[in-house]
């Protein structure tokens, strides 16, 4: 019999006959039993199981004799974030919620590599006790989260009540949440206005990128619609509202229909741009990061069920990307 065996920070099995045809996360969580079974669930859904060399997500795959799973194990987290006196760029705040315009470079919650200067510590900060802890130790008051470098509008919770209405919302009622990006995309889309659909999971080929898979991975629906694009179709702005909210699910939708982010640099191919001029060209080359932005959040207040809307101001150095590329933002 072959044993469940670790190596450095990964734990490797070699699935038995016995095993064929068995859900994924009941096989491993008899062969790691000191693992519990909702964290194997979580470690899958991150991507941090390989099987057979290539990532796999979805905790229901059945399982196939002599298959060799390997699970990364991240590096365990400080127990508690402490707080930081960090400047928030606050559009609303009342007893229950508080709304955010969200700097761009600045990581929502603490995760290895990020134990400081992140969104919950700012908040601990500026909110003391009252924050909301049913998010767990590492996510008080977090609803939903915008990438580390998408800049835009977010709301969190101040107490529980408010956060079981709002996590709710957000999982259930997408059709009374407003959420509208703004976007500027490499080329024009055929159909200026549109919907994309297609499932979104961790991509095969490399566990930290999404993809759009033909089977497997959750589904997600973007609309969108061109507001501006330059004559010769370089560059284009896109409005895109989110029916449904995947992880990177705007950048991974563009990129999938040809029209990655500009400056993205997980999921957009370098284009040729030496015809703007030295100065644009060192714009967009130090921007180093997708030019995306939360503009528009809206939802019912979880207490008076009120729907209430927020707009939050484009950043400066995203300005500037769109005077490089001679974009109009007066369309917006």
């Amino acid at each position: 019999m072959t044993l469940p065996s670790q190596d450095h920070d990964d734990l490797v099995y070699h699935a038995q006959p016995a095993d064929a045809g068995a859900r994924l996360d009941r096989v491993l969580a008899n062969a790691w039993p000191r693992e519990s079974r909702s964290r194997l669930k979580s470690l899958i859904t991150d991507g941090h199981l390989q099987v057979d060399g290539v990532v796999q997500d979805s905790v229901s795959a059945k399982v196939r004799a002599g298959q060799k799973m390997v699970l990364h194990i991240p590096p365990a987290e400080p127990a508690t974030p402490e707080a930081e006196i960090i400047a928030l760029d606050v559009l609303y705040e009342d007893d229950d919620l508080l709304v955010i315009n969200k700097p761009a470079g600045m990581v929502v919650h603490p995760a290895a590599g990020n134990e400081s200067g992140t969104l919950v510590n700012a908040l601990l900060a500026h909110c003391g006790d009252s924050l909301s802890g049913i998010g767990g130790v590492k996510r008080p008051g977090i609803v939903h989260r915008l990438d580390k470098d998408t800049s835009g509008a977010m709301v969190v919770a101040k107490n529980d009540m408010a956060h079981r209405a709002l996590s709710k919302l957000f999982a259930e009622d997408k059709e009374n949440i407003e959420r509208t990006y703004i976007a500027i995309v490499w080329g024009c889309p055929k159909a200026l206005e549109g919907d994309i659909v297609g499932n979104i999971g961790r991509s095969p080929r490399n566990r930290k990128k999404m993809a759009v898979l033909v089977s497997g991975g959750k589904p997600a629906l973007t609309h969108y619609k061109v507001v501006s694009t330059r004559p010769d179709s370089l560059a284009s702005v896109v409005k895109c509202k989110l029916a449904t909210g995947r992880t990177h699910q705007i950048r991974v939708h563009m990129a999938h229909i040809g029209h990655s982010l500009v400056c993205d640099p997980v999921y957009s191919r370098s284009r040729s741009i030496r015809h703007l001029g030295a100065a644009a060209q060192q714009t967009l080359e130090t921007f180093g990061k997708q030019a995306l932005h939360a503009q528009t959040l809206g939802f019912s207040h979880p207490r008076t069920g009120n729907f209430i809307t927020f707009e939050a101001t484009m950043p400066d150095d995203l300005k500037a990307v769109y005077n490089a590329l001679n974009l109009s933002l007066s369309c917006m």
